[in-house]
């Protein structure tokens, strides 16, 4: 299941609905996989929320870890796929950061942290001990591959930039993961490496599970869980979903304001 907008309210709050249909689930041997863009420091907290052992597949299926922190798959950007993607975004370069692999200090580097930005001033405050300025913001890569390069800004500019990448000569190099809040106008934009998808990586965890993609069942609400949803043999879609998502015809549960993951879960996987 991803985590914003489908686990969690719009608050960001868990629902005790929602918890204990995820509770129940693993207690009947369902195996609990948190599919989520955020990185694993900032999913973790959630993830303890939970009352049940689980994985966690973060930046958009570019590492997936234990609940421990043990890192069972992970798939970096080259550092020149990196500069690459950098050079070829300079006008957003107010909106950019790279983020690494790392224990905890400077796993998130930014040209300037604007402690006062409308759309980012409450995450840099959450995740102040992870952050770090580098400027030009390609010194920070001088020989470790990063997991990602990102974006995070209004809709309209983001998506102007994830034009801008996926015409480039290069495009092949990277992949393109995009998350949109337009109630919020707040867009995140992911470079990661070719062929990294939330899809991707719940299918390589599942074959080191040794389950058959008919025997998961996953639940998303925006762009980035395309290739998830397409991936499992159940795939659920929110009703807060955007809405090319609600059109591929899979099921739609309720909103995330009323806890539509229990239902999901509940309709699909236990009963």
């Amino acid at each position: 299941m991803d985590i914003d907008g489908t686990l969690l309210s719009a608050q960001g709050h868990l629902s005790a609905a929602n918890a204990d249909a995820v509770s129940e689930a693993a207690a009947r041997g369902i195996e609990i996989v948190l599919v989520t863009g955020r990185r694993f420091h900032f999913a973790l907290p959630i993830a303890e929320m939970l009352p049940c052992d689980l994985h966690l597949i973060v930046n958009n299926g570019a590492l997936t870890k234990s609940l421990g922190g043990e890192t069972l798959a992970r798939h970096l950007l080259p550092v020149d796929t990196a500069l690459l993607a950098l050079a070829a975004t300079r006008e957003f370069r107010d909106c950019a950061s790279v983020m690494f692999d790392r224990p905890a200090e400077r796993q998130l580097i930014l040209e300037k942290i604007d402690w006062s930005h409308p759309l980012r001033a409450a995450y840099f405050r959450k995740n102040s001990m992870f952050l770090s300025e580098e400027a030009p913001l390609e010194k920070c890569l001088n020989g470790e591959d990063p997991i990602q390069v990102g974006f995070t800004g209004n809709c309209a500019p983001m998506r102007r930039a994830m034009q801008q990448l996926a015409a480039h000569a290069e495009s092949h190099r990277y992949a393109l993961s995009l998350t949109e809040y337009a109630e919020r106008d707040l867009s995140i934009l992911d470079v990661l490496r070719a062929g990294v998808t939330k899809g991707m990586a719940l299918e390589e965890w599942a074959t080191l599970r040794g389950f058959a993609r008919e025997q998961v069942m996953a639940v998303g609400d925006n762009f980035n869980d395309l290739e998830m949803l397409e991936y499992a043999g159940t795939p659920v879609v929110m009703g807060n979903a955007v809405d090319e998502l609600k059109a591929k015809g899979w099921p739609i549960t309720g909103p995330n304001e009323q806890s539509g993951l229990a239902d999901a879960i509940r309709r699909y996987a236990l009963d």
